[in-house]
């Protein structure tokens, strides 16, 4: 029995690493976010896999809790044979429980399950749905054991999100033969027996693993002791006392040189990072981008909270997935770029420590680790570079004007789609962006991050989690931002007209949605840089609160020029601005919003100060659809909402000119 430390020699090298890193130096596959971005692209290729267990089964899995689990297989490094047992820990319901239900894929053998210390008395298996009929019904409300001892060789048909849930390969640039997992979302099953359900984190883990005394093996948590066995082979034993989801636990088997640096985060623990690489030569070529992580870890510990498992580690196990996965603890990447090692160690804090309760909220784990990349440029390189990620990341979410609902109505079972790098990667950072733009307060911003991580740390959360925490520190409801832009879909574009006369500037902003039928209109504040022929400029924020919106400001000089967004903060369109000399103060008020009231109202809703002779009214629902057409004007200024359910309504004024006016009105 061999207990295990990390080596003298090896921290000694990773402090000699650490103090030299060479200065970051903008690679085009960061920027414009290929590293990052081939792991959300083989998730792809699988877009018509779905979960394994039938609605009925996770009905049957519901009924109990995991505490633990305990993976005590065997696995080489050139083969996916696996076999052995799983032990499971778990808390039964509020019934008593006759049967056990749980998830193995169906090639895989089962030689027997004890329960209790009672062997079962009867297997059923329907695809990958096991049930098997326990000897003696476990009582309501108590702690059951149950041992699954099981063997075969896991599927290769590459139905996990980046390959198959458990494969082998030998490296192409190294030439080393390895064994590593890749479980998410769904392929957990595929090579060992569990729980597929989201929220129901284990409480706890053990991963043992017997291999050839030649290899090593990674997996998540803390490495207590490797133990000799017979026939040239030694088991590593993993211990992690963290939640962790199904899909996090790993393991990854090879021949590998352990290489260990250390993040040292302010008000925490010294976190050792160790690193599995094929060989010396994947340490030499490597080692500047992995000694980057230590840095990458205290700026997140600074920006959201400390590391959450600084008790254990952080580390990296390579393996060729064309990408990285997050494995909590033990990250599997192919190689180290600088975005694409940020954005998996962001995952740590968003979709390991805070997992998405739901496949159809997986933006909540993507899209901040993609923002992790974004802060890590910010932080280690240069505002330029920070940008130019941003730029990219806009023009990719632009790539297709339909489709683009971050959270689909209905829990998706389309791997494609849930890993979809234009939604979930590039759009997903987009609205974060413009959430942190909302708030227009950093101190607001990271201790929104810092409460989703406090209150959701160790277990799962859905999309109106985080829009109550960010409604809390915005001081208002939110509900607006979260519809237009993550339940809806389609971008605004604007197209400005302005005029100067004498010491007043007139605005005129028109919106144009992309896809209006849908999202009819974006609420939103802009900034409008205001350049003067003096050389000097100023930056204004202005709410666009319907779709043409009109402005006066006073200035002090000649503006020269007007530039919308200029640092890049709203997810828009091609917007200009242009000079209008017909454009004054009594044009620039015929376009003013049109009042309505009472807001909310009951049954009549009252359009104020109308002046045009007749208009349409289109009443949309917050989904977009037309629900109501009237004609109105001077004559006629009332609309009956007596058809209308509660509800959020956009009110639409367009006149036989072209002129469009917009407001906003609740039914009650």
């Amino acid at each position: 029995m061999r207990k295990i430390v990390y080596s003298l020699v090896a921290c000694l090298l990773a402090g000699a690493a650490q103090a030299q890193i060479p200065t970051y130096r903008a690679q085009p596959a960061d920027l414009d976010g290929t590293a990052a971005r081939n792991c959300a692209q083989m998730h792809q290729s699988a877009a018509l896999r779905q979960p394994a267990a039938t609605v009925r089964h996770r009905q049957k899995m519901e009924r109990y809790d995991v505490k633990y689990y305990k993976l005590d297989i065997t696995l080489e490094n050139n083969s996916r044979a696996v076999g052995g047992s799983v032990r499971m820990l778990a808390l039964n319901g509020g019934q008593a429980l006759d049967s056990l239900a749980f998830e193995l894929y169906p090639t895989l053998t089962i030689d027997s399950v004890v329960v209790n210390s009672k062997k079962v008395v009867g297997t059923r298996r329907a695809a990958g749905d096991v049930t098997v009929k326990l000897a003696q019904a476990v009582p309501a409300g108590t702690l059951f054991n149950a041992y699954i001892y099981y063997r075969g060789t896991a599927p290769n048909g590459n139905s996990a999100a980046i390959g198959n849930a458990l494969d082998t390969a030998i490296d192409p640039d190294y030439g080393v033969p390895v064994t590593w997992s890749l479980s998410e979302p769904f392929n957990a099953y595929e090579w060992w027996p569990c729980k597929q359900v989201l929220t129901d984190k284990a409480d706890s883990s053990d991963v043992w693993v017997t291999t050839a005394s030649l290899n090593k093996v990674g997996s998540n948590g803390v490495l207590t002791q490797v133990t000799p066995r017979p026939n040239g082979k030694s088991r590593y034993e993993w211990k992690s006392r963290y939640p962790i989801a199904y899909y996090l636990i790993s393991v990854a088997v090879a021949p590998y040189v352990e290489y260990v640096n250390y993040a040292n985060p302010a008000g925490g623990p010294q976190i050792p990072i160790v690193n599995y690489l094929y060989n010396t030569a994947a340490l030499n070529d490597y080692r500047t981008e992995i000694d980057r992580t230590p840095g990458f870890i205290e700026n997140f510990s600074n920006l959201i909270g400390l590391y959450p498992f600084a008790k254990e580690k952080y580390g990296h196990s390579m393996g060729p997935i064309g990408g990285g996965m997050e494995h909590q603890t033990m990250t599997t990447q192919d190689g180290f770029t600088f975005t694409l090692t940020a954005h998996e160690l962001f995952h740590q804090w968003f979709g390991d420590n805070v997992t998405c309760a739901s496949w159809r909220d997986i933006w909540l784990n993507e899209s901040f680790a993609s923002y992790g990349e974004y802060l890590s440029l910010n932080a280690f390189a240069t505002a330029a570079s920070a940008r130019s990620w941003m730029d990219n990341a806009h023009a990719f979410s632009l790539q297709s004007t339909g489709g683009s609902v971050l959270v689909p109505a209905a829990d998706t079972t389309n791997v494609g789609r849930i890993f979809s790098s234009r939604l979930s990667y590039k759009k997903g950072a987009t609205v974060i962006h413009m959430l942190r733009y909302l708030l227009n307060d950093d101190v607001k911003f990271f201790r929104a991050l810092r409460t989703y991580q406090t209150r959701f740390g160790g277990s799962t959360a859905r999309t109106l989690d985080m829009q109550r925490i960010f409604e809390a520190e915005a001081g208002r409801s939110l509900d607006y931002f979260f519809q237009q832009w993550i339940r809806g879909e389609g971008y605004p574009s604007f197209a400005v007209r302005w005029n100067q006369v004498g010491s007043s500037l007139y605005i005129r902003s028109t919106e144009t949605p992309s896809l209006p039928t849908v999202t009819p209109f974006f609420d939103t504040e802009l900034d409008y840089r205001i350049n003067y022929s003096n050389g000097t400029n100023q930056v204004v924020r202005l709410r666009q609160s319907q779709l043409v919106s009109t402005f006066t400001l006073p200035v002090a000089a000649t503006v020269s020029s007007i530039q919308l967004d200029p640092n890049q903060w709203i997810l828009n369109g091609s917007s200009t601005a242009v000079r209008d000399n017909t454009l004054s103060t009594k044009n620039a008020a015929s376009m003013a919003a049109v009042t309505v009231y009472p807001n909310p109202c009951r049954e009549t809703l009252r359009l104020a100060n109308l002046t045009m002779r007749t208009a349409q009214a289109e009443i949309t629902d917050v989904t977009g659809r037309v629900v109501l057409l009237r004609t109105v004007g001077a004559a006629q200024p009332t609309l009956d909402t007596r058809p209308l359910a509660p509800g959020l309504y956009h009110l639409r004024l367009t006149t036989p000119e072209g002129e469009v006016s917009f407001a906003r009105f609740v039914r009650e």
